[in-house]
């Protein structure tokens, strides 16, 4: 079995070939950061039309590295949900053209569901049933995951997620975009406790749930001073610099290891997944690491590879493939930040 995934959730324009036993034969992907930068965060319409432009070429490349044809492939699998909507479009076109072109099926993907299975790609093993975490730039969520078709969410942001939380502050900070990789680089050098920033419901063993706003505004009070006007960022040390980045981002990892390690032990389940683009950041994979061996549960991360947004980690479509869970050429897209 040999499979074409497309990813066009937000940013990234990615394709990969991949056979059933989980093989990938290719990966591609074409980021925008350079776009985005100077906005400091992703521009819906920017993201679109940089997909129309791509998608083709992404493709093209794929297959070419793959050393097959498009007639060989035995389906096109494509994320539908959840993500921005002219992004999700340029994908989804993308799919059902090519299904009808050379009359092979079509799966949809959950991007939030993969970046969880890219743990089982990368690792080989079966990594079902347990405790999912996705962090990334839209979402930071909980799920009990009983199989790669069946996801119960547990909980997640109330507001911001982590990643989005990152790219505020390094802004603040003055740092480029994105955020999160520039944080953690000047943190390496700071006091994790310089600044006592909040941790909401860390310490609340009744909820699952993260909410990071009010820890930006915190962060915002100690540059400024606690001034509530129109923001002005002082000039700061590098040391200054260094220990604001570092206890910021203690304060995050604390909340998402907490949590995550919470989950697991009132699911009774001991194995945590962990995927998205901050499953990549340096302290939260070596907190987790920690945490996890002292309460006994089986840890997998993705590899900083399969974090970022990429197609490889829709080879969880071929779990719905061989399930018989295939699309008609009507398929939606479900914008927006779905959580389930």
């Amino acid at each position: 079995m040999k499979i074409l995934t497309l990813e066009t959730t937000c940013d990234e324009t990615a394709a990969a070939i991949i056979t059933g036993d989980l093989e990938v034969l290719s990966s591609v992907v074409a980021s925008q950061d350079e776009l985005h930068q100077r906005f400091h965060g992703v521009v819906p319409e920017i993201a679109a039309r940089a997909h129309v432009e791509r998608i083709l070429p992404v493709i093209d490349e794929t297959v070419r590295k793959a050393g097959i044809t498009l007639g060989e492939l035995d389906a096109i699998a494509v994320a539908n949900t959840p993500g921005l909507a002219g992004s999700l479009l340029v994908g989804l076109v993308a799919a059902k053209t090519l299904c009808v072109a050379l009359n092979k099926p079509l799966v949809a993907v959950n991007h939030l569901h993969a970046h969880i299975y890219a743990c089982k790609v990368a690792s080989g093993d079966d990594v079902f049933p347990c405790i999912g975490m996705i962090v990334s730039g839209g979402h930071s969520n909980l799920y009990r995951c009983n199989a790669p078709s069946e996801f119960e969410y547990v909980g997640g942001t109330i507001d911001d997620a982590a990643g989005e939380a990152f790219d505020k502050v390094a802004n603040m900070l003055g740092l480029p975009y994105p955020g999160g990789p520039a944080v953690s680089r000047v943190a390496l050098k700071g006091n994790r406790k310089a600044y006592r920033f909040p941790r909401p419901f860390l310490n609340d063993k009744s909820k699952i749930a993260f909410s990071f706003s009010g820890l930006k505004t915190a962060v915002r009070y100690a540059i400024t001073g606690g001034a509530t006007s129109e923001f002005a960022r002082p000039e700061f040390s590098d040391q200054q610099l260094a220990d604001l980045a570092a206890s910021f981002e203690e304060a995050v990892v604390d909340c998402l290891v907490g949590k995550a390690i919470l989950a697991a032990k009132q699911s009774d389940l001991s194995t945590l997944c962990v995927g998205g683009g901050v499953a990549a950041n340096r302290r939260l994979r070596e907190r987790l690491r920690t945490e996890s061996k002292k309460a006994a549960i089986t840890l997998y991360i993705a590899p900083p590879e399969l974090c970022t947004d990429n197609a490889v980690m829709g080879a969880i479509a071929i779990e719905r493939l061989r399930a018989g869970l295939t699309e008609d050429l009507d398929l939606d897209l479900i914008p927006g930040l779905v959580r389930q």
